[in-house]
């Protein structure tokens, strides 16, 4: 998710999902243009897009090819009155956090189906059903999704019956659910959504749109982290202000209920686990800053917000232990004259440890040591290839993931080609096993 991005459900609390803030298409990524849609199904829920042919020189050159900002916004500023009983939380978060705000945020109190128009809406305004075809195509062929999967249909499923409350920067206004009496995971949710307000009004939280606008998805992914871990913590906080709740055991009680969590009908695990993270590890991010710096020590990673998973994912890597670009040619010269780039994006430490979690006996843990990462996705309407390569902070750490991704991808039909050179591995999935070999060949002799 990036600065635009859907107001997906959040960490279980309790028994509700707790929101997040502002809407938009998942992790910033938008259709490119003049690319038509159709293609061949091949028994698959979302159709393999036909797209132009030709490729971008370089991975960063097709991130920005492919990459379209989001849509301006028409929000006007929110206006209005916090009811007196969510004054309280606010006076409860500014102590907490250690900010006043400069102003309460108006807030709207709306029914369940005034809020699931409102994300609707949202939604369908700043989501491309086309770029999200591309990632369903892109990631499948990966394995990290399947075949009967559909990223658009999934995201749509976070949108509705599970947001409660959400705060939008772009505009100021804090939305929740009206419900009568406050109970205590609705004062949690509010208390989470009134700590967005505080930070956006002290450090400005639509600081993270060029990250969405250029589609840095790792770099926005670490960023939300940052952004949602803080509420998740400081929400926490503020109603363990309560003499009769402990702050470790409402923590615990927060991270045992997210690790229980299922996914929604329609939602994949892999996307499931992606959507709850900058929550879980976020909050536990927030925690470790805490613990060393107190809160001046939050005020300046929202200064200088983290640039990759890792660095949210573990602490004692942040700010210093920055990404390094990966580098994936265009194989279209190789593949023919009707393929064409079909997607492509940065992945961090968190993206690969949500896909090597879906396989039983792999650990995630493998995926530490991560230096840097992304794939490239390509087409000619009927077939897809993809180059995922990643580089490590020790070639021991190369070969130990190259090992944990060959058992990962054990019984896959093709079998994808997974190579080790030094720090760098690379991994070759294809809708064929003759398009992997191709594919394999294209790189070594490029």
């Amino acid at each position: 998710m990036s600065a635009r991005r859907r107001r997906l459900a959040g960490v279980i609390t309790l028994v509700v999902l707790t929101a997040c803030t502002v809407g938009g298409s998942g992790g910033g990524h938008r259709n490119a243009p003049n690319a038509s849609s159709g293609g061949s199904t091949g028994g698959y829920a979302v159709a393999i897009p036909h797209v132009r042919p030709g490729g971008a020189p370089t991975l960063q050159a097709a991130i920005a090819e492919l990459c379209v900002a989001p849509p301006p916004t028409d929000g006007k500023p929110a206006t209005g009155a916090l009811p007196p009983d969510l004054v309280s939380i606010a006076q409860s978060v500014e102590q907490a956090r250690g900010h006043r705000y400069a102003h309460y945020p108006p807030a709207t109190e709306v029914s369940n189906s005034q809020m699931d128009r409102r994300l609707l809406k949202n939604f369908r305004q700043t989501t491309s059903r086309r770029a999200d075809d591309r990632r369903t195509v892109a990631w499948r062929t990966i394995g990290v999704i399947g075949r009967g999967d559909d990223l658009y249909r999934a995201y749509r499923a976070f949108t509705t019956g599970q947001v409660v409350g959400y705060y939008d920067p772009e505009t100021g206004d804090l939305v929740y659910l009206g419900s009568g009496t406050l109970d205590f995971s609705e004062r949690f949710t509010l208390a989470h959504e009134l700590t967005h307000a505080l930070d956006d009004q002290t450090f400005d939280l639509t600081r993270l749109d060029p990250l969405a606008a250029h589609c840095q998805d790792e770099r926005a992914q670490a960023a939300l982290g940052l952004v949602e871990g803080s509420a998740q913590y400081f929400a926490a906080v503020a109603i363990a202000q309560n003499p009769s709740i402990d702050l470790g055991d409402l923590l615990k009680e927060i991270a045992q209920s997210a690790s229980g969590a299922t996914p929604p009908p329609g939602v994949p695990q892999f996307v499931f686990d992606q959507q709850l993270w900058p929550y879980s590890t976020g909050e536990t991010f927030v925690a470790s800053l805490v613990g060393s710096g107190g809160t001046a020590a939050v005020d300046h990673a929202f200064e200088r917000f983290p640039v990759s998973t890792e660095q949210v994912i573990d602490p004692a890597t942040y700010p210093a232990d920055t990404p390094v670009a990966v580098s994936i040619p265009d194989l279209t010269g190789a593949l023919g004259a009707r393929w064409g780039d079909l997607d492509a994006m940065t992945i961090g430490e968190e993206w690969l440890r949500g896909m090597l979690a879906l396989r039983q006996g792999v650990s995630p843990d493998v995926a530490t040591g991560w230096q840097g990462g992304g794939y490239r996705a390509w087409t000619d309407g009927h077939d897809v290839v993809v180059v995922l390569r990643t580089r490590w902070d020790e070639p021991d750490r190369a070969s130990a993931f190259a090992a944990a991704l060959q058992d990962w991808a054990a019984g896959r039909d093709p079998a994808p080609a997974i190579t080790r050179s030094g720090r760098e591995v690379t991994a070759v999935f294809a809708t064929t096993p003759s398009l992997v070999a191709t594919a394999g060949t294209a790189l070594t002799q490029g």
